[in-house]
């Protein structure tokens, strides 16, 4: 198919718990998948990249990744660093001509709160996302798109994007 001209890195684990109760294989799960997952991504593509003078890489983070929550310690400390890592990885690749681009998308509907292990917690994230109508993957993917799809000389570097109703 030719060369990466855009990735969309969309690696991550939500294991909602308690600091003081969860097991901290989970931890390291959710470091292992949402830091070096991203990490990774970006290392398969980057140096075609540079190369190339041009290309975009989009890693998909979370609102969690902006602010805390209760039970999500671990999850935002991840999402916090994939901010922390897009941002410092555009500002050091930006003479190349690349792009990176974080979407921090609030509550959509998607398999990550199954892999939480906690039903008390997973029966009150249900209840609390029952009260509000949740984003799609289709609404996350039109906002990809329209920073995609920008001319390379212009970077869309951070969009945050949540339900009107998702208050927190």
């Amino acid at each position: 198919y030719g060369p990466t001209e855009v990735m969309v890195n969309n690696a991550g684990v939500m294991l909602l718990g308690d600091v003081a109760s969860q097991d901290p294989s989970e931890w390291t799960t959710m470091i292992n998948v949402n830091i070096m997952g991203v990490l990774n991504g970006i290392k398969s593509v980057i140096n075609g990249m540079i190369e190339r003078k041009s290309g975009t890489v989009v890693n998909v983070s979370s609102i969690a990744g902006r602010k805390g929550f209760p039970n999500h310690a671990v999850y935002c400390a991840t999402k916090f660093g994939v901010h922390a890592l897009t941002e410092t990885i555009r500002e050091e690749t930006a003479k190349h001509n690349l792009r990176f681009v974080t979407i921090a998308p609030g509550v959509v509907e998607t398999e990550l709160l199954g892999h939480t292990t906690s039903e008390e917690i997973v029966s009150g994230y249900k209840d609390w996302k029952n009260t509000i109508e949740v984003l799609t993957p289709e609404d996350i993917a039109r906002s990809i798109s329209f920073a995609v799809h920008q001319p390379q000389h212009v970077c869309i570097r951070e969009i945050v994007i949540g339900p009107t109703k998702q208050a927190p």
